[in-house]
């Protein structure tokens, strides 16, 4: 009741300050103006009832439904954000133990292959050492036989060249001894 008399104050002042005649709307001697401020009292009167009485709590109803609907989707969110914290950090233990695993057997089949490569290396070095001391056998061989058939060679064609320049022929153990010279000079250069 208190707030009805104050609006009701409030709104006749402004008619006393323009009581001169210069705005209609506030001249309150006419009996029109007078049934229009008593039922704009009235209707604001009504509003304000029906706004306080009704309005006013189903507005605070929606907004404490809207501040639990807020505040639910809050905690769900936090939720979310917990487990999905918690899958990150259990994808990334996952990962780096992965990735352990995968140096670990990449470093095993490393060894592995340098094992097989190091064991292949020293067949194929024993197999050409092999080789290379029979290469040397058959060279040796092929030498000597090579010798053995060039000093006949060699003491026929000394002969014969001697033959020519000297007119007489050296004796056959002078002429060995001299080939025998020459071809072992030749060995040793």
């Amino acid at each position: 009741m208190r707030r009805i008399a104050t609006i009701a104050l409030l709104s006749l002042s402004p008619a006393a300050a323009f009581a001169g005649g210069t705005m209609p709307q506030m001249d309150f001697a006419n009996p029109l103006t007078s049934y229009q401020v008593l039922w704009m009292a009235v209707i604001l009167v009504a509003l304000y009832l029906l706004l306080a009485r009704w309005g006013l709590p189903e507005m605070g109803k929606v907004l404490a439904n809207r501040a639990s609907v807020i505040a639910q989707d809050l905690a769900a969110a936090r939720a979310a954000k917990i487990t999905a914290d918690q899958a990150v950090a259990a994808l990334n233990a996952t990962m780096s133990q992965a990735r352990g695993a995968a140096g670990a057997e990449v470093a095993q089949a490393v060894a592995k292959a340098k094992a097989e490569a190091t064991a292949q290396a020293a067949a194929l070095a024993a197999s050409l050492d092999q080789k290379l001391a029979e290469s040397e056998m058959r060279i040796t061989a092929a030498r000597n036989a090579a010798m053995a058939a060039i000093k006949p060679v060699a003491a026929e064609a000394a002969a014969s060249i001697l033959q020519k320049l000297t007119g007489s022929a050296p004796g056959a153990d002078i002429l060995g001894q001299r080939v025998d010279d020459a071809l072992a000079a030749g060995k040793a250069a």
